[in-house]
């Protein structure tokens, strides 16, 4: 199986990284616009393979999308990171462009392939893909709500001081700064409640953490993380390749689910060789439904500037 990444920045060459190391996928294309960029990411990752124990044909391309042809997953991470102080949304007009073009080169060679959308504003580049693209829905995939629900999982493991693999939790929503909803009336250690562990202050604490996790790293790192994105995003082509039929918060073309619609936010969907293979539709509190709703709204803002 071919998986396509376009853009080998930082989280563009982690996933590619963490997709190769897993075995699941033949051969990884990285490709990039930047001359000998992504050729020099892949030998660079291709010469760990006797040492990490994969595989995975790892090669790099710059710009030329016929090496991507017959891609089955493509992830698009290409477009300009956040920097301290900035937004998701302010990436929006650049991104656009970026995001525009690069589905349109990824299906002229890969007709039916299967698209990850990574650049930021995330939920408002996965609908600018539905409306540009005309491909099935259950094709199109937002990645936000998968690292969103690790980050808070890892903000509930450090709260309650217990071991990550005990903790299960979910963001749904817009992934923006504003938009995450953390189901803190979910979430569970063991399938016991959190709220059992923690009090309402502490998991109100969690929550906020959860939603400035990408500004509070871009902080740090003086640009967007890559690590925990590229490791969220293996995870979903994972699921999509090896047909796992995994439950993930991604963010989908919605049309009356969660009472919303003409719009890409994170829900719980699953994932499988057909891409989004069923949305779930959980019950939502009357405050995280108002919430919910709130996100949507601010989502529908940021689609409000593209130009379609």
């Amino acid at each position: 199986m071919k998986i396509t990444v376009v853009g080998a920045g930082a989280v563009g060459a982690s996933c590619a990284e963490y997709i190769a190391i897993k075995d699941f996928a033949s051969e990884v294309v990285i490709l990039d616009i930047k001359e000998g960029y992504a050729e020099g990411k892949a030998m660079d990752l291709m010469q760990t393979a006797s040492l990490m124990g994969f595989d995975t044909k790892i090669t790099g391309s710059t710009n030329d999308y016929a090496k991507t042809a017959d891609s089955h997953i493509a992830v698009i991470t290409s477009g300009i990171p956040r920097k301290p102080g900035m937004t998701r949304e302010e990436l929006i007009g650049i991104n656009a462009g970026i995001v525009k073009t690069v589905s349109s080169n990824l299906l002229e060679h890969s007709p039916n392939v299967i698209i990850i959308v990574v650049s930021n504003p995330m939920d408002t580049m996965t609908y600018l893909v539905h409306k540009t693209t005309g491909i099935p829905k259950n094709r199109i995939i937002g990645m936000g709500g998968a690292l969103d629900s690790a980050r808070f999982k890892y903000r509930l493991a450090e709260a309650m001081e217990a071991p990550i693999s005990d903790i299960d939790g979910m963001v749904i929503g817009g992934h923006s700064d504003t938009g995450m909803v953390p189901l803190t009336s979910h979430a569970t250690r063991n399938s016991i409640r959190v709220s059992e562990f923690l009090s309402e202050e502490r998991l109100q604490q969690v929550s906020d953490d959860t939603k400035v996790g990408g500004a509070t790293l871009t902080k740090l790192l003086g640009t967007s993380a890559w690590y925990a994105p590229g490791a969220a995003v293996s995870s979903m082509v994972q699921a999509i390749a090896c047909d796992q039929k995994k439950m993930f918060p991604c963010s989908t073309m919605l049309d009356g689910e969660y009472g919303l619609k003409d719009i890409c936010i994170g829900v719980p969907v699953i994932l499988g060789k057909d891409g989004i293979e069923k949305i779930i539709d959980i019950p939502l509190s009357d405050a995280e439904k108002a919430k919910m709703k709130e996100s949507a709204d601010g989502v529908s803002k940021t689609n409000g500037l593209l130009e379609l």
